[in-house]
């Protein structure tokens, strides 16, 4: 957990909806200058600070429609602080709650230097990042279906259709093997929405993809030296990571990613773990997949899997490579260096905890 603790004149904390917010603004002694209610709109927000711009930090918690206000106090050259939604919540958690105490208590948290911050991610690159989180949304949705058509077949005790049904020409004629109209009709929509994904996920694909050929080239074409990680993971790694000098060590961005499980000890006694949902999933599911994906046409690398399970059982094996490989991806774009298998699988490690011979 970070704090944000540099002092300013003023402080303005948020409690951020998305029609309206409700702002306090703090003096250096603590005291309130400013505590009123407004709605979303930029003119309005920045006459009302107006006259408190001088050394001021805007600060609010990490919800979905944070992104106006960030852009806005960049633009404007306002120091802008994002809070960790669920350190926040733990924090200033209290029996009574309203906006106007919401935006309080950010606001003393920001001034008191107990301020949990999350990252703001830069705008360049964000909204390519939300395309392509949108591209995983729709590719899950697709899978859904597929699933649903199968299962079909299954509660009714029908014959399973030949061949994989990802592809078009296997489902071809599959509703007409139904007499019921209805049973007909649920297919025949799963079917339809089936094609479309198909038409719109590739597309999508070619859009994040050229986009990323302007944003970083160089890194993505490191990312995908990995055995395993292709274009998908190549650039579900790329957006989710973002600028790698953000994270001091490699054991920052493990915990980033959820690689690796935070112990929950009391007066020595072990208490299991906490904060499995604290993270970037997009990059827990990213080094999941590619752990399964590093094994395939890999004789090396199920080998060092074989050597896991004689220690773990087969899903803690893969969340071990999983989190071996997000260790080296931290190596490759620090240094900037390309991935080495045989440096990968070593059983040294270099000093600073660096993996690899």
């Amino acid at each position: 957990m970070r704090f944000y603790q540099e002092q300013h004149r003023h402080t303005c904390g948020i409690d951020l909806h998305g029609r309206n917010l409700y702002l306090c603004v703090l003096d250096e002694q603590g005291d309130i200058r400013l505590h009123r209610k407004l709605r979303c709109n930029p003119e309005l927000f920045l006459r009302t600070i107006a006259p408190y711009r001088d050394d001021l930090i805007v600060g609010t918690e990490c919800i979905f429609c944070w992104y106006w206000m960030a852009d806005l106090c960049a633009d404007q050259g306002i120091p802008f602080v994002l809070g960790h939604a669920l350190y926040m919540k733990a924090i200033h958690g209290g029996k009574a709650k309203n906006d106007k105490i919401d935006s309080k208590r950010i606001a003393i948290l920001l001034r008191s230097g107990a301020f949990p911050y999350a990252y703001v991610y830069p705008r360049e690159m964000r909204s390519t990042r939300d395309l392509l989180r949108r591209r995983l949304h729709f590719t899950r949705k697709r899978a859904e279906l597929l699933t649903h058509v199968q299962n079909t077949f299954t509660q009714y005790n029908l014959p399973k259709p030949s061949g994989r049904l990802k592809q078009s020409d296997n489902r071809e004629g599959l509703a007409e093997l139904f007499d019921d109209p209805a049973l007909r009709a649920t297919i025949r929509a799963d079917l339809s929405l089936i094609d479309h994904y198909d038409d719109r996920i590739p597309a999508l694909e070619h859009t994040v993809l050229e986009l990323a050929r302007v944003h970083d080239p160089d890194t993505l074409r490191l990312l995908m030296t990995i055995h395993g990680v292709g274009r998908v993971l190549g650039l579900t790694l790329l957006y989710e990571i973002g600028d790698i000098g953000r994270f001091p060590s490699a054991q920052d961005f493990s915990s980033y990613g959820r690689l690796v499980k935070c112990a929950k000890e009391s007066d020595g006694m072990a208490l299991g773990f906490s904060g499995a949902k604290i993270g970037n999933a997009h990059i827990k599911w990213a080094f999941s997949e590619a752990a399964v994906c590093f094994l395939q046409y890999n004789p090396a690398g199920q080998r060092y899997l074989q050597r896991l399970r004689k220690k773990h059982p087969k899903g803690k094996s893969l969340s071990v490579l999983a989190a071996k490989l997000g260790r080296a991806t931290y190596y490759m774009l620090k240094q900037r260096t390309t991935f080495d298998m045989n440096r990968f699988l070593s059983h040294r490690r270099r000093r600073g905890g660096e993996p690899g011979a």
